[in-house]
């Protein structure tokens, strides 16, 4: 049948009609769609309140829902609250991030001296709903077409881990996905594969506030721990020492985390006008000690500000230069541990003899002095050194939700059933075979860093 000019086919205005009632229908089952994940963040994290129309419509329209869109592969949401970030993130199987954010309580915890626990729980716990809520938005997709939701549950402080795992549970339950356990420096230690092409295995160095150790990468959830710090971690003393020096009270540092402020300061002082030994030179293995270094630090505050006529708590003549040394000084004592393991690695043939990769991180990895410490040792071993980008060297969720997606391909700790899971504030990573390095006893060879 022709239509007359001007004039609209019956056939056609029907099919546009039944267009745009389906449009409008899909439109609708969207909204009523988002909703309900509303409710149901809100109830996980046990916060009841009526939401404003100007906040509904803020949601949806930074939410970009596509009822239509379907999504063939494997996406994970990452859930992480281990220290005191509350951070979440959506990542696909391709390593796309299609959404994130993250609350930092860095600030609060300056003016504290320091994280109080129960402090940074209560921080979790109003953060939480918002942090997950704003990643799913900006991730534009349904919580629907979710392949799992990943969480950190170890290693970490107690209170932290059990606000995300309450909530991610909760969350798994009324969604019904599945639940991918994380072991915190695991995801740290595979972030690389996210953004750098790294095939196993690979050694990897986690330096951060509340860790410190070396391990042979063999797989997903395979590692060997070659070495560990036998007291507090690197970030942990440089924090004591930046507090120690009163940096929040330098003019540069005020805004600053303990280890930022050290490697900004460090920049302005001269290390040689303290000689300080790195620990453990006699130890033939790959273990490492940063309390006795942090004792001799304070020795060395307290005896100059005898001798500058100050009292404790103001900021030393000789701070930049304190700064310097004790940031040389650790960056030695890395790289000498870090070398001793690749020589290990090598002689065992546990890594390549002319591809071998060095992988570091966690948050101490953003300090450059001691990346270049560390370039020193893989250029004189042959090794190629892959770091990845500063946010992802920090807490943050993306690299929860590509762990979970790495676990996920792998077939590894993904759980249909939840009862039971329980988060788990002290947890070794992979098989101890730190002994083994000890008993082998290999001297390393001095290199002259010039940094």
């Amino acid at each position: 049948m022709t239509s007359l000019p001007g004039r609209q086919s019956p056939v056609c205005a029907r099919e546009r009609q039944s267009a745009g009632f389906a449009r409008e229908r899909r439109r609708v089952l969207g909204i009523i769609y988002i909703l309900v994940i509303m409710l149901i963040l809100n109830k996980t994290a046990r916060v009841f309140f009526k939401p404003s129309k100007r906040k509904v419509d803020g949601f949806l329209r930074s939410f970009n829902f596509h009822p239509g869109t379907l999504f063939l592969h494997k996406i994970v949401l990452g859930i992480e609250t281990s220290c005191d970030d509350t951070a979440a993130a959506v990542v696909d199987e391709t390593g796309n991030v299609l959404g994130e954010a993250i609350h930092s309580q860095t600030e609060v915890h300056l003016k504290t001296g320091g994280i109080i626990p129960p402090v940074a729980q209560q921080l979790h716990r109003e953060n939480i709903q918002r942090i997950v809520q704003e990643a799913l938005c900006a991730s534009g997709i349904s919580p629907s077409v979710l392949s799992a939701i990943a969480t950190t549950i170890k290693p970490g402080l107690a209170l932290s881990l059990g606000v995300g795992l309450s909530f991610s549970l909760q969350l798994v339950d009324q969604l019904k996905k599945p639940f991918i356990p994380i072991h915190h420096m695991e995801a740290h230690a595979l972030t690389i594969r996210l953004t750098n092409k790294v095939e196993f295995p690979f050694l990897v160095l986690l330096i951060s506030g509340g860790h410190c150790l070396l391990a042979l990468v063999r797989g997903v959830s395979d590692f060997l721990l070659l070495g560990k710090s036998l007291d507090i971690a690197p970030g942990d003393m440089l924090d004591k020492v930046a507090r120690r020096l009163s940096l929040i009270k330098h003019p540069e540092c005020s805004t600053m985390s303990g280890g930022k402020a050290i490697e900004h300061l460090a920049k302005q002082g001269n290390r040689f006008h303290f000689d300080i030994n790195p620990p453990m030179q006699r130890a033939k293995n790959c273990d490492f000690s940063f309390s006795g270094l942090q004792h001799v630090i304070d020795k060395i505050i307290m005896q100059k500000e005898k001798e500058e006529g100050i009292e404790k708590g103001q900021i030393l003549s000789s701070a930049a230069d304190i700064a310097a040394a004790v940031q040389h000084t650790t960056a030695c004592h890395i790289a000498k541990r870090t070398h001793r393991a690749i020589l290990f690695c090598k002689q065992r043939d546990l890594l390549s003899q002319s591809n071998a990769v060095l992988v570091v991180s966690g948050g101490v990895a953003s300090n450059l002095y001691i990346r270049r410490a560390l370039e020193i040792v893989t250029n004189a071993t042959q090794c190629t050194l892959l770091c990845p980008p500063p946010r992802l060297c920090t807490d943050n969720g993306i690299m929860i939700a590509w762990n979970g997606i790495e676990r996920l391909r792998a077939g590894l700790g993904i759980l249909d059933n939840i009862e039971g899971v329980r988060y788990e504030p002290k947890c070794p990573l992979g098989v101890d075979i730190s002994k083994e390095v000890a008993e082998a006893a290999i001297k390393v060879p001095r290199l002259k860093m010039k940094i």
